[in-house]
């Protein structure tokens, strides 16, 4: 029986809950009570907060289960549509060898493409299996937006457990010579998600602890309620791309590589394949390829976060500062003067993530970027 909607806590029992699984647990006078802490608009994958929570009553807990399995099953980061589009751009922009290896590593399943991987990662999550895989999709920047915005390495992912650790740790083994075909597509999925996980940098709310990464923080898209971080995971992806790029994650990447390639982007590209030493001064600029060239060289070693996502996640984060927190409650966001500030950013962060998605793995298997 559906109970009240509301964002107070479950009056009573006791809580089971995981930060990223999106649901709580509780027990009420031997009542199992789902409670939900997104909305049933919220697309959002991570860091799951009682905005607009719903609290569902059961009473067996095969109910109970059934729906765990299937609500953990549709949560997705950037959205599964911006996931993708990630996919598709960085498809259009492999070198030879790197694009044979994408084609025979995921094959048929996946027609072939990093576009239809994309969201791999974010399914399997809510599989025990995979649970493990949580804190990889995001880095908590302890930062205080919109007054201050910053990422500190050790402050924020001391442990390596955080999605600076995770493009780090499945660069080496997408190159491995030991590991075995179906683990190769793993890695190859998770670094394509990574770069959803760098994808997943580029969304600002993915490098910013604050409110749970907005998912404590109630708003309003397109006259719905929902979280802040489910508005900008699907929200106001899914407004702009049905109403400007053809509804689909192909059209949606085709506009963009056509930016990239000729238009508003083209003077801006291979800015995106550079990244200043977190430990120099911005104008000493590091390449692409001397970061992952030289990682690889000491991950026999030790595996340590690269500097460039470090840089990327900077510059995502800053976004928090400037752009996605400057909004008044009760705002819709999927309108008007916010939602007209958010598209450049969100442009500019799926077209820069799939760009740099196809120069990695160009270094990886052809080199070198081969890119402009």
């Amino acid at each position: 029986m559906l109970a009240d909607v509301g964002t107070d806590p479950a009056p009573c029992g006791i809580a089971i809950h995981g930060r990223h699984s999106g649901l709580r647990v509780y027990s009420c006078n031997d009542i199992p009570m789902v409670y939900h802490m997104a909305d049933i608009q919220s697309d959002s994958d991570d860091h799951m907060g009682p905005a607009s929570a719903i609290y569902i009553y059961y009473k067996s807990l095969a109910s109970l289960l059934a729906v765990l399995s299937l609500t953990a099953k549709t949560t997705y980061a950037w959205g599964a549509l911006g996931h993708q589009t990630i996919g598709f751009v960085a498809q259009q922009f492999l070198a030879p060898k790197a694009l044979s290896f994408v084609e025979t590593t995921l094959g048929s399943q996946y027609n072939f493409s990093l576009g239809p991987a994309a969201t791999w990662a974010d399914e399997v999550r809510s599989e025990a299996a995979f649970k493990w895989s949580a804190p990889l999709h995001f880095v908590d920047a302890e930062d205080n937006p919109p007054n201050s915005c910053s990422v500190n390495e050790k402050r924020d992912c001391g442990d390596n457990d955080c999605i600076l650790g995770a493009i780090a740790n499945y660069t080496t083994r997408v190159v491995s010579k030991s590991l075995d075909a179906e683990q190769i597509q793993e890695a190859l999925k998770f670094i394509g998600h990574l770069f959803k996980f760098v994808g997943d940098i580029g969304q600002p709310l993915h490098v910013e602890a604050l409110e749970v990464g907005g998912n404590d923080i109630s708003a309003i898209c397109s006259g719905s309620r929902t979280n802040l971080h489910a508005a900008w995971d699907t929200g106001i992806v899914t407004k702009h791309v049905s109403t400007s790029h053809g509804g689909t994650a192909q059209s949606y990447a085709t506009d963009l590589v056509n930016e990239i390639k000729t238009g508003s982007f083209k003077s801006l590209a291979s800015s995106w394949l550079s990244c200043s030493s977190t430990t120099e001064p911005v104008s000493s600029k590091r390449s692409l390829d001397s970061d992952l060239n030289k990682f690889l060289a000491r991950a026999a070693e030790a595996i340590t976060p690269l500097e460039c996502p470090l840089v990327w996640a900077s510059e995502s984060n800053a976004f928090d500062c400037s752009v996605v927190f400057s909004f008044t409650t009760g705002q819709d966001l999927c309108t008007g003067a916010y939602f007209n500030n958010a598209i450049p950013v969100i442009d500019l962060q799926i077209a820069k993530q799939g760009f740099r998605l196809a120069a990695w793995l160009n270094i990886l298997f052809d080199g070198a970027t081969n890119l402009p």
